[in-house]
């Protein structure tokens, strides 16, 4: 819902920021104070086309900033995710126009396009009047309005899971058969260059292996010779220190007999002669196997630069030798077994291709059973809403598909053009007038007309709309009376699932809301400016009275305002 909406500097308002509620939110006022401006101003923060004219004169540019409460949007916070866009329940779409012919569109003071900015603004608003941000006048909407209303997510899902499914292999199987032509001009190249690598074959870490016996070979002698003086230092030598150690502990020992402080370097003397009796045999035994062997050496070296010359020509790594060796190998044994895997994933394509088909089949049957009672449905709520004459009809409909070797759907011998939501193209078609043949909705229908046409459809498909705000501007164009009443029940019927905010300048749609504003104009020797107010309940009261008799208000008047608002 849209909670706050504040503007600055665009047309006549100056400054205005106002407190919307939930429920019926009612704005009335005089004509030509400013109550379309306001609306103007929100769609501008919804993504609509900036206009230099609208920044107030003498500002260098106008501010719109609306605040909505998101909590729950689930579809909204997966796209600003994929945006990179930090999600939060309290949302804010801001638009700034300057004089200079600069548009910049900001989500929670994240600088974006107006191009995301008016897709997040589709996915909050559907605003109907004079603007473009109305649902039922984009053909693609159709399909999800009547899927609503039949209740066939879960069906709508199931064949978007497998529509994904069969997409997917599909597309593994173009990509195989684009491969063909490169595999097997590449097939002898990769056969040579395996021939290459197996000769030597080496294995991960094997270079680190061989380079650390290499140096252990190249330096036996001085190997051999430094263990033998160091054992002879540690162990066999005149004043060993294995000896010097021994005697020393001996002396603390005979210390330690006289005064016990001697008793901890006593055991620390007999914990060094431990380690270096370890230190003196770890050095024999390695001293033992120092091995001499001019033939290893030759054939490490002789290795190692044969893995350095498959390094230098594969990959300057051993790592990415045998990374291309792996992927070479799969391609060279996909290359030899080609049709084979061409053969099992058209397998594949065909059977998932059935079960998707027949997944199509039972939605487009259920659409086609719930488009009767819609169709009904919408004509009655049409009556009741002063269109007397309407006829209303939902056109589904299929395309050949012109890829038959590529199609999704299958159906006997037809092959089907289909998207994630199944094979039928949806588009409602209307008459508002006698004898006239329906047409499609977006070419007939508008103003008051297409606002009361939108009621219809929302009344009937309210509890499942995804929609949280629904705008009517003009919605009171030719209508008064008894349908004016009609027209009022309905919006207050649609607020129970919808915030509604409705212009209007029939008392019989204001003596309904749940909150009620007051657009002004005030004019000074210097210039013009709007506000806008919300009412208390007894200038509502009055309010109303001036709406059903004019500006002098009577005490029979506010009565009357009061029997009208059921408040009697």
């Amino acid at each position: 819902m849209l909670k706050t909406l504040y503007i600055k500097n665009y047309a006549i308002i100056d400054e205005l920021n106002v407190e919307f509620e939930r429920g019926l939110n009612i704005i009335t006022g005089e004509t030509g104070v400013g109550k379309s401006i306001i609306i103007d101003a929100l769609s501008l923060v919804l993504g609509e086309r900036a206009d230099t004219e609208a920044v107030r004169k003498g500002a260098d540019k106008a501010i719109v900033e609306g605040l909505f409460d998101v909590s729950g949007n689930q579809k909204l916070k997966t796209l600003l995710k994929q945006n990179e866009i930090e999600f939060s329940d309290e949302f804010i779409l801001r638009r700034e126009v300057s004089i200079k012919g600069q548009s910049r569109s900001f989500i929670n003071d994240t600088p974006v396009t107006t191009t995301l900015l008016k897709v997040v603004g589709d996915m909050l608003v559907d605003l109907h009047g004079q603007h473009e941000h109305q649902s039922l006048l984009r053909t693609e909407t159709h399909i999800d309005l009547l899927d609503d209303y039949g209740r066939l997510e879960g069906l709508v899902n199931e064949f978007g899971q497998a529509y994904n499914k069969t997409h997917q292999i599909l597309n593994e199987l173009k990509e195989l058969k684009a491969k063909e032509q490169q595999l097997m001009e590449r097939r002898s190249l990769y056969e040579f260059q395996i021939k290459e690598i197996d000769a030597v074959n080496p294995h991960t870490g094997e270079e680190d292996e061989l380079e650390n016996e290499l140096r252990i070979l190249e330096n036996a002698e001085r190997l051999f010779s430094a263990t033998e003086r160091l054992y002879q230092m540690l162990y066999e030598g005149d004043n060993a220190v294995h000896d010097q150690i021994i005697l020393a502990r001996n002396e603390l020992e005979n210390l330690a007999a006289i005064d016990t402080s001697f008793e901890e370097p006593k055991k620390e003397a007999n914990s060094a002669a431990a380690i270096v009796d370890e230190l003196a045999k770890f050095i024999q035994q390695y001293n033992s196997k120092i091995e001499f062997n001019p033939e290893r050496l030759e054939g490490i070296r002789n290795r190692l630069g044969n893995i350095a010359l498959l390094k230098k020509k594969y990959g300057g790594a051993l790592d990415a030798v045998l990374q291309l060796r792996e992927k070479i190998g799969w391609e060279f044994e996909l290359a030899n077994n080609f049709q084979t895997e061409i053969d099992s994933l058209k397998k594949r394509f065909d059977a998932e291709r059935k079960i998707t088909s027949d997944i199509a089949q039972r939605l487009s049957v259920k659409r086609h059973e719930v488009v009767k009672k819609a169709n009904k449905s919408v004509v009655q709520a049409l009556i009741e809403l002063g269109i007397p004459n309407a006829v209303f009809e939902t056109s589904i409909t299929t395309s050949p598909a012109s890829d038959k070797e590529n199609a999704i759907i299958k159906l006997g011998k037809d092959f089907l053009e289909a998207t994630t939501k199944g094979m039928d193209y949806v588009e409602f078609y209307i008459s508002t007038n006698i004898g006239e043949d329906p047409k499609p909705l977006a070419k007939v229908a508008s103003g008051g007309e297409i606002s009361r046409i939108m009621l219809a459809l929302k009344m009937i498909l309210a509890k499942s709309d995804r929609l949280p705000l629904l705008i009517f501007d003009e919605i009171d164009v030719g209508v008064s009376g008894r349908i004016a009443q009609a027209v009022g029940q309905s919006l207050k019927k649609l607020s129970q699932f919808h915030q509604v905010i409705a212009i209007t300048h029939l008392p019989q749609i204001a003596g309904l809301s749940d909150t009620h504003f007051v657009v002004e104009k005030i004019e000074d020797k210097q210039r013009a400016t709007t506000r806008m107010r919300k009412l208390d309940i007894e200038e509502r009261v009055e309010e109303v009275a001036k709406l059903m008799s004019g500006e002098e208000v009577t005490k029979s008047g506010l009565e009357s305002a009061r029997e009208l608002m059921g408040m009697k």
